[in-house]
């Protein structure tokens, strides 16, 4: 399997915040986020991570809304920066830069990000909290 990021890291390297990215990922199916089942955490490997990037530079500069931005961010990285839609608009954006800017930032917040703990609190032996 790729390489998979937590919802914290990936939120770092997208610059936005963990309750977003996390609502948004409850809500819309991206392509290269691993789902299994309710208490096992999301994993987003680099191009789910490459997609919600192109979304939301999308949502930024057209105000577009987070369906359509994922949508259309998921054709633009299937069909290497470009889209058309059927009624003649044409998108290109440069992927690589994308890409290598994501991985730059991706870099950072694998240092900075908390490790999320699962599970119950391991019991103390005194019974006390400390």
């Amino acid at each position: 399997m790729a390489r998979a990021y937590t919802i914290a890291t990936a939120a770092l390297a997208l610059g936005t915040s963990s309750k977003w990215l996390d609502n948004t990922l409850s809500h819309y199916r991206v392509s290269g986020v691993v789902q299994r089942r309710q208490g096992v955490a999301r994993r987003i490997t680099i191009e789910g991570l490459l997609t919600l990037s192109v979304a939301l530079a999308l949502i930024g500069e057209f105000g577009a809304t987070v369906a359509s931005a994922i949508s259309v961010a998921e054709k633009v990285v299937t069909a290497g920066g470009r889209y058309a839609s059927p009624d003649g608009v044409r998108i290109e954006l440069d992927l690589q830069y994308f890409r290598d800017r994501l991985l730059e930032r991706l870099e950072h917040a694998v240092e900075v990000a908390p490790v999320p703990r699962r599970g119950r609190p391991p019991k103390t032996t005194t019974g006390r909290l400390e």
